[in-house]
């Protein structure tokens, strides 16, 4: 891992244990390349009461380069969060950008999750699924569903 990475991540670390948002909180960080965060769904939304779990895995190069970010446990049925934990979410991939932390991707999550009005999963989710590489990161997304 780069110097910037270390860095970054051992101030983010920091700022997650201490002054989490709301909804969320961080279960384990063993080491800098991969944490677990705990989500729970927002008062009065679909998702309320419910809690899921998300795995950040950091690449060398984080921030420069976006983390992996997948739902391992409890996933969400969600239209844009597909049955084995992988998300469609912008900011994941194209328009990633080193401004965002893990706190704030952790907010657009939840933001997602609370603007839901159906809990369904994604038109091709058994499709997507069975071809899908290990990593969402190796998906040519098309985002083209802002209303979700």
């Amino acid at each position: 891992m780069s110097n910037l990475s270390t860095k970054r991540l051992t101030k983010e670390l920091a700022e997650l244990q201490k002054k989490p948002p709301g909804g969320v909180t961080l279960e384990s960080a063993d080491n800098l390349s991969q944490w677990v965060v705990k989500v729970e769904g927002a008062k009065d939304t679909l998702y309320q009461n419910e809690v899921f779990w998300l795995r950040f895995t950091f690449p060398s190069n984080y921030p420069l380069e976006s983390p992996e970010v997948v739902f391992v446990r409890n996933i969400p049925i969600h239209p844009h969060i597909y049955s084995n934990g992988h998300i469609c979410l912008s900011i994941l991939y194209d328009h990633w950008s080193p401004a965002l932390t893990i706190s704030s991707v952790c907010l657009s999550i939840l933001s997602m999750l609370s603007s839901c009005t159906n809990k369904e999963r994604p038109p091709d989710d058994s499709r997507y699924v069975a071809h899908a590489a290990k990593s969402p990161k190796q998906t040519n997304w098309a985002f083209h569903d802002d209303t979700v």
